[in-house]
């Protein structure tokens, strides 16, 4: 009599080491396969054997086959007995279902190839009718020891077979019916019919993240022409409302958010559209401080002006120097304009040379210098070395140095916008 799974697909898995001192499954669905065996055992006694013979390196190689797992498990009088565990495979039309719902959504074929069973897609596969992990009373036990429920063995092929499902999920679809090979040609069947009739949608990559649009090259339609720079800024969304605000919301502070994310959104887009645009490294998130004078920007009147300046530690014309320097120069202006730094002696060397080859012997200013700062004696003007070695040009503004313009290169031009100079 022939084997009735001599055609079928079959994959085979080394012995693995004994387990001592790790859990059997570390992934959600392994810790499923184990509850279908642990909550249908009518032997509690035989489960703790077969993850003693499971702990102790006792199982040897696995087959998996299509509706059934198989080895052979040693006792420990060293008596071997094979022993299979049988779960029903799905039939055409739930594999219909399954393969129709996975082209619907191209993240869960991403997540099946980075060896990943999340747990939408489990449930989607559920809602499809398609029960993907086994429940109470699914994985049915056989072995030569004569056993009529789980015994030791079984138990231990079970427990060895959540750590082969924790490395890779398609053993469980294997199991289902579908070898990985053939399940991903019939999803590449029905992705290629489906990308040439689907509607095309006006926002077609909506709501789905990287991973999935990458994995949906060949699924959904190409992607949007960039988009048109708006003339301005969209309008937020008016807070003029019979309803009166919710216990701590400040419908003013709201208002004035909204117009600034606009006004940011606006900002960046313009800069991505930009020819020859080149993405920069992301900055460091800002302090509270710091973000206050960036939401400060554009709106200096504005009546939160106030709050942004005393949760920030500024008054309102400390605030307002913040966002001069800030437009300016962003971060570094407005770090220039706050804090005082000791040169180091390699880079205050190239500053003094820079200083001396400014301005002709006898043109040259008479400057005072202090840490990253030099002021001319007897005048209203500073120059402030930053970080990066250029220089801002300062003015005192009724008893404060105020930024007034940005940083330049050569320290005889900052000067001069220092100076009021053009």
């Amino acid at each position: 009599m022939s084997d009735p799974y001599e055609d079928s697909p079959e994959r085979t898995f080394a012995a693995l080491p004994p387990a001592r001192g790790r859990g059997f499954a570390q992934t959600w669905w392994g810790q499923a396969w184990l509850k279908a065996l642990e909550d249908a055992a009518l032997d509690s006694e035989q489960v703790r054997t077969g993850r003693r013979l499971a702990r102790a390196g006792a199982v040897g190689a696995v087959s998996v086959r299509p509706g059934r797992i198989t080895a052979v498990v040693q006792d420990r009088d060293r008596t071997a007995h094979r022993a299979d565990v049988l779960l029903q495979q799905l039939s055409e039309d739930q594999w219909d279902r399954f393969l129709d719902m996975a082209v619907e959504r191209a993240g869960h074929i991403a997540a099946l190839l980075d060896r990943e069973m999340p747990p939408h897609l489990v449930e989607d596969a559920a809602t499809a009718g398609v029960e993907l992990l086994p429940g109470l009373g699914d994985l049915e036990p056989e072995c030569d020891c004569d056993a009529w429920d789980h015994c030791g063995h079984t138990a231990a092929l079970c427990y060895q077979m959540a750590r082969l499902l924790d490395q890779d999920p398609f053993v469980l679809l294997l199991m289902r019916g579908r070898a990985e090979r053939e399940l991903l040609d019939e999803l590449q069947v029905r992705s290629v019919p489906r990308a040439e009739t689907a509607p095309v949608r006006d926002e077609p990559y909506e709501g789905m993240d990287a991973a999935e649009a990458y994995a949906a090259a060949d699924i959904l339609p190409p992607l949007p022409a960039a988009p048109v720079l708006p003339g301005e800024p969209g309008q937020p969304p008016s807070l003029d409302t019979d309803a009166g605000p919710a216990p701590g919301v400040d419908p003013t502070a709201l208002a004035f958010l909204s117009t600034q994310t606009a006004r940011e959104a606006h900002r960046l887009l313009a800069e991505a559209l930009r020819p020859g645009h080149e993405a920069h490294p992301v900055e460091a998130e800002l302090t509270a401080a710091q973000d206050a004078v960036r939401l400060a920007v554009g709106a200096p009147e504005s009546p939160l002006a106030d709050r942004l300046g005393e949760g920030s530690g500024r008054d309102r014309e400390g605030l307002g120097l913040g966002v001069r320097a800030w437009e300016y120069g962003g971060v570094t202006a407005l770090d220039v304009l706050e804090s005082e730094w000791t040169v180091e002696a390699e880079t205050l060397a190239r500053a003094r040379a820079a200083l001396e080859s400014a301005w002709e012997e006898d043109e040259r200013p008479q400057l005072r210098a202090s840490r990253n700062r030099w002021t001319v004696v007897g005048g209203q003007a500073q120059l402030r070395l930053g970080p990066d070695g250029r220089w801002w040009p300062y003015r005192k503004e009724r008893g404060r140095w105020a930024p007034v313009g940005p940083a330049a290169q050569d320290p005889a031009t900052a000067l001069a916008l220092a100076e009021g100079h053009e």
